[in-house]
C-alpha cells in the first residue's frame, strides 16, 4: 500500500514540477514578446530607412521564433500539466483559491490570444499602437504572476479584500512607473 501511495504522490510531484517549469518559460516568453513589440514600435519611429527596416525585420524574426518555439508550446504544456494535476487530485477544484487561480489563468490565456493577434498584425504591417501602450500591456503578466504566486502560496490565509487591494496596488504602481519612465525618456530626447 505504501509503495502505491508513494508512486501516486511521486507522479503528482512530477506533474507539479513540470507545470512550474513551463509556467516559468511561458511567462518568460510573454515578458519578452511584448518587449519586442515595444522595440518594433520604437524602430518604426526612426528616421533612417535602411536601419529602420533592418531592425523591424530582425524583430519580426525574433518574435516568430519566440512565439512559436517557446511561448505557445510553454502555454500548452503549462495548461496540460496543470490539467493533469487537477485530474490527479480533483479535490483541488473544491478550494476557493483554486477558482480564483483558474480565473487568473483564463485572463492569461486571453492575454496570450491578444498577443497572438498582435503578433499576426505586426508580421503584416507596422505596429499600430504607441510604445507606451505596448509597455503597459507588457506589465499585464507581471500583475497576474504576482497575484497567482501569492494566491498559491497563501491559499486561503489572506482575505480576498486584501488580495484584491494588493493586486490593484501593484497594477497601479506599474502603471505609474510606465508613465514616469515615458516622461523621463521624453525629457532625455529633447
Amino acid at each position: 500500500m505504501f509503495v502505491i501511495q508513494n508512486a501516486q504522490q511521486m507522479s503528482y510531484t512530477l506533474l507539479k514540477a513540470l507545470h512550474i517549469i513551463f509556467v516559468v518559460t511561458w511567462f518568460a516568453g510573454l515578458f519578452y514578446m511584448f518587449r519586442l513589440f515595444v522595440y518594433q514600435r520604437e524602430a518604426q519611429d526612426r528616421d533612417n530607412g535602411s536601419v529602420r527596416e533592418a531592425l523591424i525585420d530582425q524583430f519580426r524574426i525574433m518574435q516568430s521564433r519566440l512565439w512559436l518555439a517557446i511561448t505557445w508550446p510553454s502555454c500548452l504544456l503549462t495548461v496540460g500539466f496543470g490539467g493533469a494535476m487537477l485530474w490527479k487530485v480533483p479535490a483541488l477544484l473544491m478550494q476557493p483559491w483554486m477558482h480564483l487561480k483558474l480565473t487568473f489563468v483564463a485572463f492569461l490565456l486571453a492575454y496570450q490570444w491578444l498577443g497572438h493577434r498582435m503578433w499576426r498584425t505586426l508580421r503584416r504591417q507596422e505596429a499600430p499602437w504607441s510604445s507606451s501602450t505596448y509597455r503597459l500591456l507588457n506589465e499585464v503578466p507581471t500583475v497576474i504572476l504576482i497575484a497567482v504566486v501569492f494566491l498559491v502560496v497563501y491559499k486561503d490565509q489572506i482575505s480576498w479584500v486584501a488580495g484584491v487591494l494588493g493586486i490593484m496596488g501593484v497594477a497601479l504602481g506599474l502603471t505609474v512607473a510606465v508613465r514616469v519612465y515615458k516622461r523621463f525618456r521624453e525629457k532625455r530626447h529633447r
